[in-house]
């Protein structure tokens, strides 16, 4: 199976068609203030405009209140909910979800994936104690049980050196990378692109 590439943080109309040109089956756009990378949903509108038909929009959001999701949602067609949101809230939600997780030392995996069922994937990051994500750091990739696999979309950290080695040793659904493609935060580098995306294509064929 292909293993499916997400480019998050995108926040130029060119960086959008270098990342489509390379590959990316996701576009993520960050609507969290706190982020170098943020776009308001004005600039969401307009970037959205951008991508083309096949290529999900994804919106990354933590803990922001429904009606701030559901002004953002005519432009996304998934959400990343990335702070401390109950499964309850999730399912509130107004479009398609993934649920994020910090890989905190004492996280119960078998637990967050049933507490999040309906979500439509769990992404896993390197937990850090101020950010809720975009950190650039990975985990051990090792705490993954073979069998959540399926469900993963793999994040911290990740660039086009280390994502084969990641694919290998995971077996992600999906990858999704953010600092390991850029110049500075929210300016991708297209060679950086696409050197990730073949990094994963080179992995998937080993596989």
């Amino acid at each position: 199976m292909r293993t499916r590439i997400k480019f998050c943080g995108l926040t130029r109309e060119q960086d959008i068609k270098a990342a489509v040109a390379a590959g990316a089956d996701a576009l993520g756009f960050v609507l969290w203030p706190g982020s170098k990378r943020a776009v308001s949903i004005e600039r969401l509108a307009e970037l959205a405009q951008s991508v083309p038909p096949f290529v999900t929009r994804v919106g990354l959001f933590v803990d922001a209140p429904l009606s701030f999701i559901e002004q953002a949602a005519p432009h996304l067609d998934l959400l990343q909910l990335h702070g401390n949101e109950s499964p309850e809230a999730c399912q509130c939600s107004p479009l398609p979800w993934i649920k994020a997780l910090r890989m905190a030392s004492d996280i119960d995996l078998a637990r967050e994936s049933e507490r999040f069922q309906y979500a439509q994937g769990l992404l896993l990051d390197a937990w850090h104690p101020a950010l809720p994500g975009g950190t650039g750091e990975r985990f051990d990739w090792q705490r993954i049980p073979e069998w959540l696999a399926p469900r993963i979309i793999l994040a911290g950290g990740l660039d086009g050196t280390n994502v084969a080695s990641a694919i290998q040793q995971v077996g992600p659904f999906a990858v999704d990378v953010s600092g390991g493609i850029e110049c500075a935060p929210g300016i991708k580098d297209a060679e950086r692109m696409n050197d990730f995306a073949a990094a994963v294509a080179a992995a998937d064929q080993l596989s």
